[in-house]
């Protein structure tokens, strides 16, 4: 598995289009990795692709990450996409030993910007197949933290403490092709690894819905 840290320029015509549209973030990202030749086999997935994209305060820059199964060949973005740091930009590394580590008992810090949803119009029908129904964003923090706390349960962490760093209208977006509006939640914390073969199968697999625009990467530190 592979990291990669950049520091946008916000003022590249590129970088606001494609933030226009996190269809256009999430195209220009897999423009970094091969075709997949399978019509059937989806290539964010097939190359386990997961980024977030978030501000840093610090230097006022826009920081976007992506984690993928294969080495990318961020080449392919055009002059001026990247801020000049003045330090590597874009930075990647491997992290497939650090998340070998993570063992039974860890209590480790996380961020995360994921979708909490739930799913409603799931009863049967006449013919009694169960309708897969559709997913509506979840409101207010408790909620939200009650969500995250059961992808816990799932995902093989427990929660030990969550804030909502942003969450609502202003983290609101919408996907043209897709037609759906979704709501993001950037969570910070602290969490206790109870399964670690679970969670690293999160950490790979990502967490919740809508991990092409942008959700589902989880990060983790020391606490």
């Amino acid at each position: 598995m592979y990291l990669s840290l950049m520091y946008l320029d916000p003022r590249s015509t590129a970088v606001v289009r494609d933030l226009r549209d996190p269809e256009g973030v999430h195209t220009r990202i897999m423009g970094a990795f091969p075709s997949v030749l399978d019509p059937e086999q989806k290539a964010r997935a097939y190359f386990g692709v997961l980024y977030r994209l978030e501000d840093d305060r610090r230097s006022g820059r826009l920081l976007l990450y992506v984690q993928s199964h294969i080495k990318p060949d961020w080449s392919i973005l055009s002059k001026g996409y990247l801020a000049d740091m003045g330090m590597e930009n874009p930075a990647v590394k491997e992290i497939d030993p650090a998340y070998a580590k993570i063992g039974e008992g860890r209590r480790l810090r996380f961020r995360l910007r994921a979708n909490p949803t739930r799913k409603i119009d799931t009863k049967s029908g006449p013919d009694g197949q169960r309708n897969n129904g559709r997913r509506v964003p979840l409101h207010g923090p408790e909620a939200q933290v009650a969500w995250l706390a059961r992808q816990g349960t799932r995902c093989g962490f427990e929660l030990v403490r969550a804030t909502i760093a942003s969450a609502g209208a202003a983290e609101r977006i919408h996907g043209h092709a897709s037609g759906r509006t979704f709501q993001g939640v950037m969570f910070e914390g602290q969490l206790v690894v109870r399964d670690p073969a679970r969670f690293r199968a999160s950490l790979v697999g990502g967490i919740g819905p809508g991990k092409a625009y942008g959700f589902g990467l989880l990060s983790v530190g020391p606490a």
